[in-house]
């Protein structure tokens, strides 16, 4: 009965030892802190829409396979530019996380600030013409506002030759 329970303690750390390594990406278990950061700013290209670093595929070999070549890239001392082109020629820009900011893509920095500006100007107008407004005056005799009591008199009267005809 003593030999069982060392068995099932070792079986039971090498279940949790599995899980764990399961858990953690693969390729993650060997990145220095300058791959992660480097990584954050490129798209897995397996078509998860997730960051690199972050790809959660069981078994994703794109992102193992792009890991491998930005740890491979970063040890054999090349530059943050130089790995930045090196994916672009490889992947196109659709591997930037998140656009450059240069050229064209300003525009998607700058739409933002715009469309608050303006959204706010905008509420700003709206608010201001409601409150120039002038105060509609209370009902009229009719009870109606905006209605007079001549013209209700005339619609009365209207309505009445029409349910004697």
């Amino acid at each position: 009965m003593t030999k069982a329970r060392p068995i099932a303690a070792i079986t039971v750390l090498a279940i949790f030892a599995m899980a764990a390594l399961l858990i953690t990406p693969l390729g993650a278990q060997q990145l220095s802190d300058r791959a992660k950061q480097i990584g954050g700013k490129f798209m897995c290209m397996c078509s998860c829409n997730q960051v690199l670093t972050e790809c959660n595929h069981v078994g994703c070999s794109t992102s193992a396979a792009m890991l491998k070549e930005l740890n491979q890239s970063l040890s054999r001392g090349n530059s943050e530019d130089a790995i930045t082109q090196m994916f672009v020629q490889e992947f196109g820009t659709k591997v930037y996380a998140e656009p450059p900011k240069s050229g064209f893509s300003l525009v998607a920095w700058a739409l933002p600030s715009i469309y608050l500006f303006v959204g706010t100007g905008v509420v700003i107008f709206v608010i201001s013409r409601w409150r120039k407004r002038p105060v509609q005056q209370a009902a009229s005799a009719s009870g109606v506002p905006g209605i007079s009591a001549e013209m209700l008199e005339r619609a009365r009267a209207q309505a009445s030759r029409e349910t004697q005809d």
